[in-house]
């Protein structure tokens, strides 16, 4: 079974999935981190993000950065990571890493942007979590304060709108809700309710599906 949650940054679809992938014993994958490392990999080359050709080889040589890496979490690699995200050559070249992943037995869960519409458009159940922007900056802000980094609330809002209208605007593989995958908003919700609510449609979901 493979399970895509998809949603704009600091939804809440991180750390969901990985509940999810725990709660049914199937293999987790933050498809976020593979262009964090991209992006993170080109800052550390001392380029520029959006040279396309430095980050397709950035792209082509992730292996050499650990998808645990700290400074995969840092405010400056999420933003590198939103560009290189945008070049059609990147996603291609990471594109048969994550099908192989999600084909992995007895299954997984896939976290990103387009999974649901262009990785896994197969994907038994497709999720597309998101809150509102001011919701999702709150969460972001206090998430980079408790790792000591220097930030301000207005600077977070800002540069996650920045992201969204990067994510949505793309040519390739724009941040959309596939058309068969379920909306929840978790703006309201902790992460133990959003956990409830997404288990119950996976379930009504797969419950449908077997007949």
């Amino acid at each position: 079974m493979i399970i895509a949650v998809d949603g704009p940054v600091a939804a809440g679809k991180g750390t969901l999935a990985r509940r999810i992938a725990s709660q049914y014993g199937l293999v987790y994958l933050d498809t976020g981190a593979l262009y964090r490392a991209v992006g993170l990999l080109v800052l550390r080359r001392g380029q520029d993000p959006n040279d396309q050709e430095a980050a397709l080889k950035a792209a082509q040589s992730v292996s050499e950065i650990s998808l645990e890496d700290p400074e995969l979490r840092k405010e400056e690699t999420g933003n590198a990571a939103s560009v290189v995200a945008a070049n059609q050559d990147v996603r291609a070249a990471l594109l048969d890493y994550q099908r192989n992943i999600a084909n992995q037995k007895p299954g997984a869960v896939l976290d990103g942007r387009d999974i649901g519409t262009v990785v896994c458009p197969e994907a038994e159940v497709k999720l597309f979590v998101t809150a509102s922007a001011e919701t999702r900056a709150k969460r972001r802000f206090e998430e980079l304060k408790s790792k000591g980094e220097d930030v301000s609330p207005e600077d977070i809002l800002a540069d996650l709108k920045q992201r969204d209208a990067r994510d949505q605007g793309r040519n390739s593989a724009p941040l959309v809700q596939a058309e068969d995958a379920h909306l929840l908003d978790t703006t309201k919700l902790d992460i133990e309710a959003a956990l409830a609510a997404a288990c119950r449609i996976i379930e009504e979901t797969v419950s449908a599906q077997s007949g």
